[in-house]
């Protein structure tokens, strides 16, 4: 009797972050803009959430232009071209557009012509997803350089007068470039998705209803204590799983939701004044997937944060759904 044939299988190496890049729209809205749409207060916004400004997107700001723009620094920083382009992946929650995907109108932008393309819904956790993705894709050979986004234009799908969650979410994106490494960059992640919390964050129908325009609605108040009581945790057996304790980083890079949220978490997790917070929430708002990428720019670009050093990444939000891993800051 004949053996099954057997299927060939690539030798596992290791994957690393290199290069990062952002994109913010050209408006800045503040607070004071703001209270002219919704009945509030500077000083009630700022207390609440830590925002001071965020950026909202123009017309002409689309989700592939901005999801371009921030790929093309990421590879610029990278020295990655984009015939080098293996996969693109884009996080985002936002598109209105369901086809062709996001990350194909992107690879197509961006000259990329031999790249694969492939949309991942993850919500605020988005960018974490794909992060892992691309790692094990890399790590496994299937890739050589993959690019993964987190792209948003959340004033597309959040209505501009709802004064409980309209002052928090803005636009932008980011992105990175990830490839093989000699030592490992980035560390397994931790995931989780909670169905049962499903209806704290959601959109009020379907695109495709009869009824009224649809817009996202959330229960915050149920979606920090979930944050507290099951993120901040996953978020350190995540640094348990790559071997590493508080005192080994540099950073902490959370899904930029919300300041407080930010420094409890820290808190919870034990960290040390030596640990850098990604604050970006302040003059970014709340951009969804693209606020972990937007975050760690902006800490590279302001050089709070070394090359090489350890940060730990946790992103969450709608289904309810978290991941979290460590990596090393290109």
């Amino acid at each position: 009797m004949a053996s099954a044939p057997t299927i060939l299988a690539s030798v596992p190496r290791h994957s690393a972050l290199l290069g990062v890049g952002g994109y913010r729209p050209r408006r800045v809205v503040t607070n004071a803009e703001m209270c002219r749409s919704i009945d509030s207060t500077e000083e009630w916004i700022e207390t609440r959430s830590g925002i001071v400004r965020r950026h909202f997107a123009g017309e002409d700001e689309t989700l592939t232009m901005m999801a371009a723009a921030a790929a093309e620094q990421a590879m610029a920083r990278s020295g990655t071209a984009p015939a080098d382009i293996d996969l693109v992946l884009v996080a985002s929650m936002s598109d209105l557009v369901q086809t062709p995907p996001l990350a194909v109108r992107v690879a197509h932008e961006l000259g990329a012509g031999r790249a694969a393309g492939l949309d991942l819904s993850g919500a605020c956790a988005g960018f974490c997803h794909a992060l892992a993705l691309a790692s094990d894709t890399v790590r496994v050979r299937d890739a050589e350089r993959v690019l993964v986004i987190g792209a948003e234009r959340m004033t597309d799908i959040v209505e501009p007068t709802d004064r409980t969650i309209a002052f928090l979410f803005a636009d932008g994106a980011g992105a990175v470039v990830v490839g093989p490494a000699r030592e490992p960059g980035i560390g397994p992640v931790v995931r989780r998705a909670y169905g049962a919390y499903g209806n704290a964050l959601r959109m009020t129908g379907p695109w495709a209803g009869k009824g009224p325009r649809p817009w996202m609605r959330m229960d915050g108040r149920r979606v920090f204590r979930w944050a507290m009581e099951e993120v901040a945790p996953a978020a350190g057996r995540a640094l348990s799983a790559a071997g590493l304790a508080p005192a080994d980083l540099a950073a902490f890079v959370p899904h930029q939701a919300n300041l407080r949220m930010t420094e409890l978490m820290a808190e919870r997790l034990g960290l040390g004044e030596d640990t850098v917070l990604a604050t970006d929430v302040v003059r970014s708002g709340n951009t969804s997937a693209a606020s972990i990428p937007l975050a760690l720019d902006a800490l590279l670009a302001e050089g709070r944060v070394a090359a090489g050093s350890t940060a730990l990444l946790a992103g969450f939000g709608a289904g309810l759904n978290f991941a979290a891993q460590t990596v090393l800051l290109p």
